[in-house]
């Protein structure tokens, strides 16, 4: 009976999951939720009482996934160069694998900054990252420019997002195919790889 329970509960959450991801928390409904996992809105709230307690818990979930894997890399024992290339990889990857992700954050989080990022502690496990303390080492010895890591993230990170984002206008302007799009962003990921590590590095 647990067992099946869960099952449902995983069933439930990843159709929110879709949901939400595609309307947001107010174009969403418990009957959209319920429909898009296949089962009666009555066992839909049996399980998460409410659309409000499954949002903050998808919620929390999908800033995890953003941010955590960008974490586990900016503390990887690796050298600067490497790591900001492994940034930009996993952006790029994540992008195109979930390309709603982002916009759904972001909109998110413009609405209602207080209620949703009233318990994050992301500023401190950034600042507090081996990336960090290599940025601070650099820029003492000379090799770095002095740059916060407040600035460097939004480079690695938002050069890649609106190439996605805008990616039907992109495609419209400059007559991409979808082939020909592809091959262009993987072209577009490199260049940022290349122009932060040129920016950022004095001596190599």
């Amino acid at each position: 009976m647990k067992c099946v329970s869960e099952k449902s509960e995983d069933k439930i959450r990843e159709a929110a999951k879709r949901v939400f991801l595609k309307k947001g928390f107010d174009g969403t409904t418990s009957r959209d939720i319920a429909k898009e996992a296949d089962m009666n809105i009555a066992l839909t709230n049996y399980y998460f009482r409410s659309k409000e307690k499954l949002f903050m818990e998808i919620f929390k979930d999908l800033m995890e996934m953003y941010f955590q894997s960008i974490i586990l890399i900016l503390n990887k024992p690796i050298d600067i160069k490497t790591k900001i290339s492994e940034v930009v990889e996993n952006n790029y990857q994540m992008m195109k694998q979930e390309p709603d992700l982002v916009i759904f954050i972001m909109n998110e989080i413009h609405k209602e900054p207080e209620r949703l990022l009233v318990k994050t502690a992301l500023y401190h496990q950034l600042k507090s990252t081996l990336f960090n303390q290599q940025l601070d080492e650099g820029i003492e010895t000379g090799k770095l420019r002095p740059i916060r890591i407040e600035s460097i993230l939004p480079l690695m990170t938002s050069c890649i997002e609106f190439l996605f984002l805008g990616k039907e206008m992109h495609q419209k302007i400059f007559n991409m195919s979808e082939a020909e799009f592809e091959a262009f962003s993987e072209s577009h990921k490199d260049h940022v790889k290349a122009m932060i590590c040129n920016y950022l590095i004095l001596e190599d």
